[in-house]
Formats: structure tokens, sequence, C-alpha cells
């Protein structure tokens, strides 16, 4: 048999362990109604951002702060009017509305035309030329005079770079840029890189908002649309946020709709 004081102590410790159950299974419990840490757990997750205790703590608050909203609206009787009652119903169409139309572009896809169409447009945008350009970026006109003087007695020019170019970016990779449109450069650099031909490094120092550069045209060549299936599913994301293709599709959808139903 167990003594009084030894089942107390057992009532105690059954009562912390259910409590510490029930607070497990919690985000947080508010004037006594329980917030299931799924939800929590669903909010981290549909915030976006990396899963850690401030983010946890942020999304409590959150929940905190909905459920004192709803308590509090509960207590004051405002679902009662009729106001809010219609607002209500309007957010919960507006909801359904938009699940539908979601729903109906997500099984009837984009269509075939509407792709070809918008490749076109795209593919129209692909036009003159791309570069391969190095460059070494130098913060003195005289440095770089110095090292075309150099260049022209035979040094290396990707060597130099590595050792000499202010650019963070391409010193590493020997000056090298990639390949380029003039149009994403600075005027003055395109300029002077567009006159170059392959293999050709500029005789002048070019000055921009950056420094002194020394260009070396690498390769020049047209520039190359993709094709439509390598960048389909940016098309059909560009095809989806139109605004009129949704009005279009929305218009669709309802006419089927009414088609299949029967109106008296």
């Amino acid at each position: 048999m167990f003594s009084k004081h030894q089942l107390l102590s057992i009532s105690l410790l059954s009562a912390s362990l259910l409590t510490s159950g029930a607070y497990a299974q919690n985000a947080v419990i508010v004037n006594g109604k329980s917030i299931p840490k799924a939800q929590l757990d669903k909010l981290v997750q549909r915030s976006g951002q990396p899963d850690n205790p401030q983010v946890r703590d942020q999304a409590r608050e959150m929940l905190v702060t909905r459920e004192l909203i709803l308590q509090e609206a509960d207590k004051r009787g405002v679902i009662q009017k009729e106001a809010v009652r219609e607002q209500l119903e309007q957010a919960r169409i507006g909801v359904l509305v938009s699940a539908v139309f979601e729903d109906f572009v997500e099984k009837e896809g984009v269509a075939e035309s509407d792709l070809k169409a918008a490749y076109e447009s795209v593919k129209a945008q692909y036009t003159g030329k791309e570069y391969h350009v190095e460059h070494i970026l130098v913060e003195k006109e005289s440095d770089a005079k110095a090292i075309i003087a150099q260049l022209k007695a035979g040094a290396n020019f990707e060597e130099i770079a590595k050792a000499k170019s202010m650019d963070p970016g391409s010193a590493k990779n020997g000056g090298d840029l990639g390949w380029v449109s003039d149009k994403a450069l600075v005027p003055e650099f395109s300029k002077a890189m567009v006159q170059l031909k392959n293999g050709q490094i500029t005789d002048k120092p070019v000055k921009s908002q950056f420094g002194w550069h020394i260009i070396k045209m690498v390769d020049s060549r047209d520039v190359k649309a993709p094709s439509m299936e390598e960048i389909k599913d940016q098309l059909k994301q560009m095809i989806m946020s139109d605004k009129n293709w949704q009005k279009a599709k929305f218009a669709e959808m309802m006419q089927k709709l009414r088609a299949k139903a029967k109106i008296q």
C-alpha cells in the first residue's frame, strides 16, 4: 500500500506529465484555447524563412494575435452583425473563385497557340551580337598605359589581370567577363569593345566610372534565341501572369460551366 505522501507525489507527477504532453502538442494556449503545434509548423513553413527559434517566436506571436482577435470578436458579438457576415461571405466567395480558376488553369493548361505566340514575341528580342571579352581594371591611366605596353611586348593578359585588376568578379578568372551584350555594360566600355576584332586588345586605356580598362576581345557571335522547349516553363508563367489572358481564360471557364449547367 502507498502512503498518503507517496500517493500525492504520484498524482503530482502524473499531472506534470499530462501537462507537459499537452504543451508539447500545442504551440500556445490563449485564455484556455489550445493552438496545435501543427498550425505553428504550417505557418513557419509558409513563411519561406529558415526554421529557427526566432522565426518560430514570430509565428507564435502571429497565432496569439489572431486568436485574441477571434476571441474578442466572439465576445463582442461582431460576427452576428449583418455587415460583417456579408463581408465574410464575400471573402469566402472570393477565395473559392480564385481556387476554382487556379484549378481550371492547372488542368486545362496553356494552349499551344498561346505558347507559340509568346515564344515568337520573346524570340524577336534576341537580336544583335554578344561578345566574349576580358578586361583589366586599374585606378590610374598611367598604370593602364604601362600594362598595354607590357601586353604589346608579349606579356600574358590573363596573368596580369589576376595580379593587377581591381575587378574582384573577373580578376580571379583572368579578367574574363564571359558572354555579354553591349547593352549590359557601361557606354564607354561598350563603345570601345564593339570596335575590336577577335583577339584584339584596346591600344588606349578606356575610362569609365569604375576606373581605367584594358579590353580584350576573345570572340563575338550573333545572339541566338533559346528553343521554345528550353524556356517553356518561363513562357507559361509569363502567359498566366498576363491580365488579358486571365480575363479571357476566366470567360472561357464560365462559358464551359454555363454550357453544362441547367439555369431556369
